[in-house]
């Protein structure tokens, strides 16, 4: 039998959290994988919970997904929201429900910390991606992405 679970993650698991980004940083274009980059972003996660929080989907004590749910402030919605980053299972344990479980864990988490809206980035070439988040309620938004990188001092 098989048993899963999903919670916060702890500095324990950072190591298998830095293996997913890894595997998720191949489907997407934008992203290239470096660990120590990695590391790093999820330690300051993990140490500062008021930027949110890393989920973890455990099966049989395994760490086989993850979702990064980050917090800021939207002067639209008046209040704290969601980004969804870096929603990632382990491609052998995709197509079960899991990840839907997962995102929908995350959902009841942030409506129960009166968050107000979620938001997320998905690659515009990944279909797979883009059909699960509608699925599972997301639209379209006419906004679009731009990014600088700002030089590190």
């Amino acid at each position: 039998m098989t048993e899963t679970d999903i919670g916060f993650a702890s500095a324990a698991d950072l190591d298998a959290l830095a293996d997913l980004l890894a595997e998720l940083f191949t489907l997407e274009s934008d992203f290239m994988a470096d660990r120590a980059k990695q590391l790093a972003g999820l330690r300051c996660i993990v140490d500062n919970p008021a930027l949110g929080r890393l989920f973890v989907l455990r099966m049989n004590g395994q760490v086989v997904g993850m979702a990064n749910a980050l917090i800021t402030v939207s002067t639209a919605e008046g209040g704290r929201v969601l980004l969804l980053e870096d929603v990632i299972l382990k491609r052998e344990c995709r197509g079960h429900g899991l990840g839907r479980r997962l995102v929908e864990h995350v959902f009841a988490w942030a409506a129960q910390a009166g968050l107000m809206r979620v938001t997320l980035l998905a690659d515009r070439d990944n279909a797979a991606a883009l059909a699960f988040y509608q699925r599972l309620g997301f639209s379209p938004s006419s906004m679009q992405v731009l990014r600088k990188a700002l030089a590190q001092t």
